[in-house]
């Protein structure tokens, strides 16, 4: 099973002047994506018993996701007001004392059968779910492959030396990443993007994956590196784009067997130009239609 543990949220998003409430966030998205590619998928994250709880949930359960680990406090379920500019989201988050923020390392279960674990976005910088994630990712680290996409938002983080701090500590327990060039201009302003992908490889990951938007996808890795172009699409938004490509990229090494510690050490150039191309036809879909609206496997 592929364990996703992050951010399940409503945007807002803006339609015919007025804001539309549809399920999102980042690892959200991935998880509902991963199901819906057909993925054996789980998901770790509270879910409010709100009514916004309920629509997350619905969707959840409706990819074939299993959300029996999902705690149901109630609390509210965090907002994303959406805003767009040339198409590209952009976002401000309602997040204090929500169901999702407030997820203790407490609230963490017992886990054995986790094929990889999957975390990320706003849910790493703050506190207390920031800290929960990063422990959840140590105790399972040992067998479990991890794969961590920061989605760093800027303007979401409050303090930067303690989530560069955070962030360094979990890529040490990490071996897939995926970074955007804006995730990695963040991460090293006085690098180009293919340098700052490489001293991320040598800071610990097997694998370091790259986004670009319609400039395509790469993977970097021992064996050098491995890119494929963006499909071409007539773009209606690229609210969920990067998080339904890492599950395009995880559902392809899940089904090649690669999902094991072992195993990613001896990585083929094949399996990661599949893997990159699965991911890049899933955002294809994505990116072509309204909000984060993840392809079902028979959409491609």
């Amino acid at each position: 099973m592929i364990l996703c543990s992050g951010e399940a949220l409503i945007d807002m998003v803006p339609e015919n002047g007025a804001f539309r409430p549809l399920p999102g966030g980042a690892v959200f998205n991935t998880t509902v994506a991963l199901g819906r590619l057909g993925a054996e998928t789980g998901y770790l994250w509270p879910i409010s018993t709100d009514s916004f709880g309920e629509m997350l949930l619905e969707q959840l359960q409706d990819a074939k996701v299993d959300t029996s680990l999902c705690p149901r406090p109630a609390r509210p379920t965090t907002l994303a007001l959406v805003t767009l500019k040339d198409g590209d989201a952009v976002y401000s988050f309602y997040d204090e004392g929500t169901a999702g923020r407030m997820f203790a390392v407490s609230d963490l279960p017992a886990l054995s059968g986790v094929e990889a674990l999957f975390c990320g976005g706003i849910s790493l910088p703050v506190d207390p779910c920031g800290a929960t994630v990063e422990e959840l990712i140590t105790r399972l680290s040992s067998d479990s492959v991890i794969v961590v996409d920061p989605n760093i938002r800027p303007a979401f983080i409050a303090d930067e030396a303690a989530f560069r701090a955070r962030l360094q500590n979990i890529l040490r327990h990490t071996d897939i990443v995926k970074l955007s060039n804006d995730d990695l201009e963040w991460l090293f302003p006085d690098m180009t993007s293919e340098q700052a992908a490489r001293a991320v490889l040598e800071s610990g990951p097997r694998i370091v994956l790259q986004t670009g938007g319609g400039a395509g996808a790469k993977a970097h890795y021992a064996g050098g590196e491995v890119a494929v172009a963006a499909q071409k699409v007539k773009v209606a938004d690229t609210i969920g784009a990067g998080d339904t490509f890492n599950a395009g990229v995880l559902t392809s090494l899940s089904e090649g067997g690669w999902l094991l510690k072992t195993r990613l050490a001896e990585i083929t150039e094949k399996a990661l130009r599949d893997a990159l191309t699965l991911g890049a036809k899933a955002a294809a879909v994505v990116v072509s239609r309204h909000g984060a609206n993840p392809p079902w496997r028979h959409e491609l």
